[in-house]
């Protein structure tokens, strides 16, 4: 390039970043394709839908739990409610049946739910089934040929650095679109869900309150994701969202489809402690990364297995097992008799074990199981894995109440996490069993009589 020729060159750059030119103007060699994502968001769109859910939540008040102030100003012993309502989003996933996924959190205690189309169209949706432990639910409109479904992306092999694309309705302004990248993949123990199984693809495309439940997408424009979760000191989007992995979301539609739950599965073992600097000097282990076995369940696979106290569990089916929340999560999504391959450490010595992934004795009370005003509960038989501090195990007898759900029927009678059930009808329970033949879905009344720490009371259902 000679003298001249690298002054018109620089003089042409100058006028563009000096001059706004219109297109026609721009010299054909400088000009290239306009990036977009329009073609892609115009198929995608219109599977995404807003939901608004009305429920009943109860006044509280502090002077109003005292009897002598209820007294005086004759208030009614019962709590009072009022209707509080709360936006979020969804996605069409099957169009013939209708079916539309959203967050489990959205739709947590609705009385009723309405879904907006793209079209403004509003639609009432009955809930399918709501699993608390993955966040997510399932929902059903009225299917036409009009509805439009986003089909599901292979979830596995997304890579960190691949674009995508979440689309929602945050703070309810209406479908709002922003974008980002795969920031993370495999996060686990943020304690999102409340005890459930967490295994989060990270974004840093804009997620805001009221986008939760809507489609993380890919460039193609396939559901890769359902936004759940952001960690923000401010409440609003600061860059680190969490979504649901497509396959994991494409399991639990099947299983609450046909279900109305999810049954998951369990290994029988427990741990409750990280692997330290200390510890990993003492089993003779290169890193901290890895599952401590503090448990093992007498009968349950992980037994049968051969697996024993003090084992270290370093892979699960091919992956590095980094602490026990991972396996935790890793099990707890797999489907019952499904195959464990593991590598363990035992006495500084590598070995092969084989699981087969057991019925998970965990029950929720919902879908009519028990009693109406249970639900919400998450009910476990006390073993020797989960047994409340404070509690000895050897006198740990009953149904211990697992999880709660916020504001549920079961959360209002006063029952708290890690409650133990010990009888029903002044029979005494032994087991789930025992529990679930005494406070069956029945609308009879019940009386419960609950162990909470050194403490008993009893609880009335009418």
């Amino acid at each position: 390039m000679n003298g001249y020729t690298s002054l018109r060159t620089l003089t042409l750059i100058a006028v563009l970043l000096v001059a706004p030119l219109t297109q026609a103007e721009i010299p054909s060699g400088l000009l290239g394709p306009t990036p977009t994502l329009a073609p892609m968001l115009r198929e995608a769109m219109p599977a995404v839908v807003n939901i608004s859910i009305t429920s009943k939540v109860e006044m509280q008040n502090p002077l109003m739990q005292d009897p002598f102030f209820r007294r005086f100003f004759d208030a009614p012993d019962q709590p009072q409610e009022r209707e509080a309502q709360a936006i979020g989003s969804g996605v069409i996933v099957d169009a013939a049946k209708g079916y539309v996924i959203t967050n489990h959190h959205v739709v947590e205690n609705a009385d009723t739910i309405k879904v907006r189309l793209t079209d403004d169209r509003v639609l009432d949706a009955k809930l399918i089934g709501s699993d608390a432990g993955s966040d997510i639910a399932v929902l059903q409109i009225a299917s036409d040929r009009t509805l439009k479904a986003l089909p599901f992306a292979d979830s596995d092999k997304l890579q960190i650095g691949d674009f995508v694309v979440a689309i929602g309705n945050p703070f309810g302004i209406g479908q709002t679109v922003t974008s980002g990248i795969v920031s993370a993949l495999g996060r686990t123990g943020l304690g999102a869900l409340r005890g459930g199984y967490e295994n989060f693809i990270q974004t840093d495309a804009s997620i805001n309150p009221g986008n939760s439940g809507g489609p993380l997408v890919n460039l193609k424009g396939e559901l890769v994701g359902i936004n759940s979760q952001i960690v923000s000191r401010t409440g609003t989007s600061a860059g680190i969202g969490f979504a649901i992995p497509a396959n994991q979301v494409k399991y639990v539609l099947a299983e609450l489809i046909s279900h109305g739950s999810v049954e998951r599965g369990r290994i029988g073992i427990g741990s409750s402690q990280e692997i330290t600097p200390e510890l990993a000097k003492a089993f003779g282990l290169p890193n901290t990364r890895g599952a401590v076995i503090s448990q093992v369940v007498p009968g349950s696979p992980a037994a049968k297995a051969g697996l024993q106290v003090a084992d270290i569990i370093l892979e699960a089916n091919g992956r590095e097992v980094r602490d026990f929340s991972q396996l935790r999560n890793m099990l707890g999504l797999m489907k019952v008799g499904d195959k464990v391959d593991m590598k363990i450490l035992r006495d500084g010595k590598p070995r092969n074990v084989s699981v087969i992934i057991g019925k998970d004795t965990e029950q929720v009370a919902a879908g009519g199981k028990y009693h109406p005003k249970l639900a919400g509960a998450t009910f476990a038989p006390v073993d020797e894995s989960n047994t409340p501090d404070g509690v000895d195990p050897g006198d740990a007898r009953g149904v211990l109440v697992q999880r709660l759900q916020a504001r549920s029927p079961a959360a209002r009678l006063g029952l708290r996490q890690n409650d133990i059930i010990i009888g029903v009808n002044r029979k005494r329970i032994e087991s789930l069993a025992d529990f679930e033949k005494l406070a069956g879905a029945s609308e009879k009344e019940l009386l419960l009589h609950v162990r909470r720490g050194n403490n008993a009371f009893f609880i009335v259902i009418n």
